[in-house]
């Protein structure tokens, strides 16, 4: 197939913010108090991505594996912090079980979708490694915020009910139990829901840009469906561990289910 991408100069960038100054100008209108929300928004999405694309730029050049593997950790490490910021509630521990769960699926399944399915050489390329790495670690960070959002605010509504279930010689398990289903539940419902429309209602955006840029709509459509599937494993082994080891942080060995603080500020 011939590549037919055409750039997109700047001046063509600026005239799509006209798409988000009639947004602000209809919240003024109609008093909906989201000008500065949007204005802000669009500031710093177009800063970041901006500041993103030089990065990339440098990070593509990149052919030593330990400083790929750093700039993997560092991307890792934020999406950590970030999901945390996103909940409610605090324990001892929290960022750590939201950085090891975080480091270690998004690790797993991009290395094993670029180095076992894709089969790319050298196996540390930054172009693959780092896009997919974002693009699983992105998805994760949704599913585990929510998830672990869930589970301690149940975990604190039904305290009573659960220590009841302790007082009266249920495991740690079983009184926690529910709650732990419902919060996986919860991680991964909007990656369920996207998949049961992908295609139908809407058209991912690394297809789109691949087509875009002049790929087989068949090939788009493939390498579409392996980043999916890639995502969706990386969000359950994700949201799953997250879970889990927070409840093994607020469930002690004597079946005790520990305090549970409100997020400072």
């Amino acid at each position: 197939m011939v590549t037919n991408y055409i750039s997109i100069s700047y001046g063509q960038l600026a005239l799509a913010t006209l798409f988000v100054v009639i947004n602000i100008g209809l919240s003024f209108a109609l008093r909906l108090g989201l000008a500065q929300s949007l204005l802000v928004a669009s500031m710093r999405m177009v800063v970041q991505l901006l500041l993103v694309g030089y990065v990339l730029q440098w990070v593509f050049t990149l052919r030593n594996p330990v400083l790929v593997l750093l700039v993997a950790l560092a991307m890792a490490t934020i999406a950590g912090f970030s999901s945390v910021n996103r909940t409610r509630r605090r324990f001892i521990g929290i960022y750590w079980s939201n950085f090891v769960s975080l480091l270690s699926a998004s690790f797993l399944v991009t290395g094993l979708t670029v180095n076992g399915i894709i089969r790319v050489e050298p196996w540390y390329d930054p172009q693959y490694q780092i896009p997919m790495l974002g693009m699983v670690l992105g998805n994760a960070l949704t599913g585990t915020s929510l998830a672990l959002d869930r589970f301690l605010e149940d975990l604190t509504t039904r305290r009573e009910q659960i220590e009841a279930l302790l007082a009266l010689g249920a495991t740690r398990w079983e009184a926690a139990h529910q709650s732990v289903k419902e919060a996986l539940r919860t991680g991964m419902i909007p990656t369920i829901n996207s998949m049961m429309v992908m295609g139908l209602v809407s058209l991912p955006g690394m297809m789109t840009g691949q087509i875009l840029a002049g790929a087989n709509p068949t090939d788009a459509v493939r390498y579409q469906i392996l980043i999916i599937f890639t995502q969706t494993s990386g969000t359950a082994i994700a949201t799953i561990g997250v879970v889990i080891l927070t409840f093994l942080a607020l469930f002690n060995r004597q079946h005790q289910l520990a305090e549970i603080a409100r997020k400072l500020g």
